[in-house]
């Protein structure tokens, strides 16, 4: 009896966790709210973006998405509590070039691996990064910007959002394309590093446009140039570290959306349905390149290719300019 017990139980188990398997990867997904790990704190363009899709996803999906800010060491602490989340689509990462590419380069102990740990829904970004300095510097252009730095050696130091974020990767992009010596100093994340450049307490940041624009517009900082091979709308007049004397100069800063990697396919393609739709609505379009960025979308398949190339481009970045962690 005993025995006939222990073996009943155990099936009712077996059949729960089928069955709870089979409701993720079923029709009836989602059922109860989704939980979306955002890798940086409150306030910066990853923060922006997951606050912007929460609503639209919101009212497409019928359940409730929270929005759960995990900041720390480059974007690791979230994208690990993502990679090791139960693979039943309720919890997604906005997920960041850093993490996703750079650190695998940049960590020597990750403690997941992207590729293997997190499967990728889609692509939601492709930021320009903007070279900026507080208007009460005396540079007025990229050239005078490196004659400045390259005459006072070791005063000048360059903000970003941690590291083996963009912002720390642009910087060192430019310190080896520009044959100058910038200190990095690594913040927990974008808003702190633009609180001080704009206080003057930095002198410089390569930033995301969606973070700095609403500053740019309102002169509180002075944009030098873009990473981008061409310009960008939201800053016509403002010329590319290619025209600058830079040629080749080509950086941008691209996010997505992952979740864990066995998560069942058909929560993967709702997902991604659903966030394409979102994309293809014109007025959410504009509220969103609003943000300085193309609304991407496309398949999981595309976003994948595209965290494969960048590991190895952004890794040899990496280990060409010699970035390390602080």
């Amino acid at each position: 009896m005993k025995r006939e017990l222990t073996l009943a139980c155990f099936g009712l188990l077996l059949a729960s966790g089928c069955a709870s398997a089979a409701a993720a990867s079923s029709g009836t997904y989602p059922t109860k709210p989704i939980r979306f790990v955002v890798p940086y704190p409150p306030g910066g363009p990853t923060d922006l973006m997951a606050r912007l899709l929460q609503a639209s996803m919101q009212s497409r999906l019928g359940v409730p998405v929270v929005v759960e800010n995990r900041a720390g060491a480059g974007g690791n602490i979230g994208t690990d509590v993502v990679a090791k989340a139960a693979p039943d689509g309720y919890t997604i990462l906005l997920a960041a070039s850093g993490p996703m590419a750079v650190n695998p380069t940049l960590y020597r102990n990750l403690p997941f691996n992207p590729q293997a740990d997190l499967a990728p829904v889609i692509q939601i970004s492709a930021f320009p990064l903007v070279l900026e300095v507080h208007p009460s510097s005396s540079v007025k252009d990229v050239k005078s910007f490196i004659a400045s730095v390259k005459s006072k050696p070791g005063d000048y130091s360059f903000a970003s959002a941690g590291n083996g974020t963009p912002q720390h990767l642009a910087g060192e992009l430019f310190n080896t394309a520009a044959t100058t010596k910038m200190q990095h100093i690594s913040y927990k994340g974008a808003g702190p590093a633009l609180n001080d450049v704009l206080g003057a307490q930095v002198p410089v940041m390569f930033d995301i446009l969606a973070s700095s624009l609403p500053y740019i517009k309102a002169g509180k900082l002075r944009p030098l140039a873009v990473t981008t091979k061409g310009r960008v709308p939201a800053l016509p007049d403002v010329p590319t570290l290619a025209e600058s004397g830079m040629p080749g100069f080509d950086f941008v800063a691209w996010h997505g959306i992952a979740v864990p990697v066995a998560t069942p396919r058909d929560v993967v393609l709702s997902l991604n349905r659903t966030i394409n739709a979102i994309f293809a609505d014109p007025e959410f379009r504009k509220r969103w390149e609003a943000l300085g960025t193309p609304a991407v979308g496309g398949t999981p398949e595309a976003f994948g290719a595209l965290v494969r190339g960048e590991t190895v481009r952004l890794g040899k970045i990496v280990r060409d300019t010699g970035a390390t962690v602080d």
